[in-house]
């Protein structure tokens, strides 16, 4: 089964901020793997191929988080 490969850099000031953006990545469906980082600020995510890119960022920015950048699969994307 495919998977997609996304990255996110996400403005994380405390361990609360990296803690919010796990969270809401451990209760998405299709995460089958997840790091984030608040040294580097980056959240990498891996999911099935039925999770896209706007599905993942919209539950990051949910969080309160502003997201930087992304990409999906080496590619960069809107955010």
């Amino acid at each position: 089964m495919a998977e997609h490969n996304y990255k996110f850099n996400v403005t994380m000031t405390c361990g609360g901020c990296s803690g919010a953006v796990e969270r809401v990545l451990k209760k998405l469906d299709g995460v089958k793997s997840f790091d984030v980082s608040l040294d580097t600020q980056t959240a990498n995510i891996v999911t099935e191929d039925s999770v896209d890119y706007s599905t993942v960022l919209e539950k990051i920015k949910k969080t309160g988080k502003k997201v930087n950048s992304g990409e999906a699969d080496g590619v960069p994307q809107a955010v």
